[in-house]
């Protein structure tokens, strides 16, 4: 596959926390435009994969690039190092990330929440940011809820506007851990629809999650990963119908039964 179609890329990845070892050695691909939905059991390295692609974690071993730049470090002839706050910062604005709890500012309306990056990460003046934040509120389905606070927000709209605040930066990839789980089971389909949407866009897109119905439907390939390794990386068709391992069927067999 050619450098300038991997949207990310890792390699021989190995996260420590003490002597604990939780990520082993993961290899992963993905091209520009493609969703990968990575499954598996509660802790098996899935949202510390995540975490460690837009080092919120650090890596012990290993590398990670997004659109081919190393995230997180830069290349020197003794090894890689370490960058500042500020260009780890730089780096990270091509990649959006959702997390299980939406994290919204309480003191700002739906729409001051979306336009806050812009104005003050990316300098943007105050009218295009209120006009790509308005389009945004639109995309996610809330146009009309422009001047709500999160506090007069159900969980499912909440998420829908931290989805629309994370856009807001012009990511070229967005990650999503478990964006659904924090949220009562007729709120799911709304934020679901949105990612659906955005999947249709072009968008790249990491997604982890235990909804398997939007792994079978929107998902290029799914990446089952177990006690830190990628145990199987397969089409939907293939992983859900005719898993490789032994592993991968039990925990189908499990989830799906």
């Amino acid at each position: 596959m050619a450098a300038a179609d991997l949207a990310v890329e890792a390699r021989g990845v190995h996260k420590f926390y003490g002597s604990q070892h939780v990520l082993h050695g993961i290899d992963l691909e993905v091209r520009r435009g493609q969703v990968v939905v990575v499954v598996g059991p509660s802790g098996s390295g899935k949202s510390t994969l995540l975490r460690c692609l837009n080092h919120l974690e650090t890596v012990q071993r290993g590398s990670i690039r997004v659109c081919g730049e190393l995230v997180g470090y830069r290349e020197t002839a003794r090894g890689p190092v370490e960058l500042r706050d500020a260009e780890v910062a730089r780096h990270r604005r091509r990649i959006g990330m959702v997390f299980q709890q939406f994290n919204l500012f309480p003191h700002l309306t739906a729409l001051g929440n979306i336009m806050a990056g812009p104005l003050h990460v990316l300098g943007e003046s105050r009218a295009r940011a209120l006009a790509e934040a308005r389009r945004l509120l639109a995309l996610v389905g809330l146009p009309d809820k422009a001047d709500a606070y999160p506090g007069q927000l159900s969980g499912g709209q909440q998420q829908r506007v931290a989805i629309a605040r994370a856009l807001a930066m012009r990511p070229e990839v967005m990650l999503f851990d478990e964006p659904t789980s924090a949220l009562d089971p007729e709120m799911i389909s709304e934020v679901l629809d949105v990612m659906v949407a955005l999947s249709k866009q072009g968008m790249t897109m990491i997604v982890v999650t235990h909804e398997m119905g939007f792994a079978r439907a929107v998902a290029d390939r799914v990446v089952f990963v177990d006690e830190g390794r990628v145990v199987e990386d397969a089409a939907p068709a293939e992983f859900f119908t005719r898993p490789r391992t032994e592993r991968g069927r039990a925990f189908l067999d499990k989830i799906l039964h």
